[in-house]
């Protein structure tokens, strides 16, 4: 099963914890929490981060799905999730615990691989990626291959590293 996600992600680094909130997580425990500062932002998430529209930030149905959140779904036989948004690998890096944000949230929920980005991407050079790494797929019925495929092709029109270096694929 395969899960392709194509939204907008973040990753806050530091957070001020003098009180208000953060995609309406306390700000100290957002500070604490580094799943709970990263995440994807979806549908209705702008009536929610204005605060308009009667949208609520504490609600599960607000349009932000926060890394917290997204370990807690059931991809147990989710074989590939592709995040292809903005900075959805970063997160906080914990000795001997490795990296805390989206990509530990889809491992720790069961997803057996995933492509997601270390910065922000560009549009085209994604889109042409992700139509390159699918149509590699197909013909070689192997996921590491193909995304390796759809790098190298992407470097062939883009030689900057800024736009084919930007997506890592990481499990099986």
């Amino acid at each position: 099963t395969l899960l392709h996600i194509a939204t907008h992600g973040y990753f806050l680094k530091d957070v001020d914890e003098s009180g208000g909130s953060v995609f309406g997580v306390n700000a100290e425990n957002a500070s604490n929490n580094p799943l709970l500062r990263s995440g994807l932002i979806l549908a209705g998430a702008g009536k929610a981060i204005e605060g308009t529209g009667g949208a609520d930030m504490t609600s599960n149905d607000n349009g932000i799905l926060t890394a917290y959140e997204a370990m807690n779904l059931i991809l147990e036989c989710t074989g590939l999730v592709i995040l292809s948004a903005c900075e959805t690998g970063l997160g906080d890096v914990k000795s001997g615990e490795g990296v805390y944000g989206l990509q530990r949230a889809f491992l720790v929920a069961g997803a057996d691989a995933l492509i997601m980005s270390l910065w922000k991407v560009d549009d085209e050079a994604t889109q042409l990626l992700m139509t390159n790494f699918y149509t590699n797929w197909i013909k070689l019925n192997n996921k590491q291959k193909a995304f390796k495929q759809a790098q190298l092709q992407l470097m062939a029109k883009y030689t900057e590293p800024y736009y084919w270096g930007a997506f890592v694929m990481m499990g099986m």
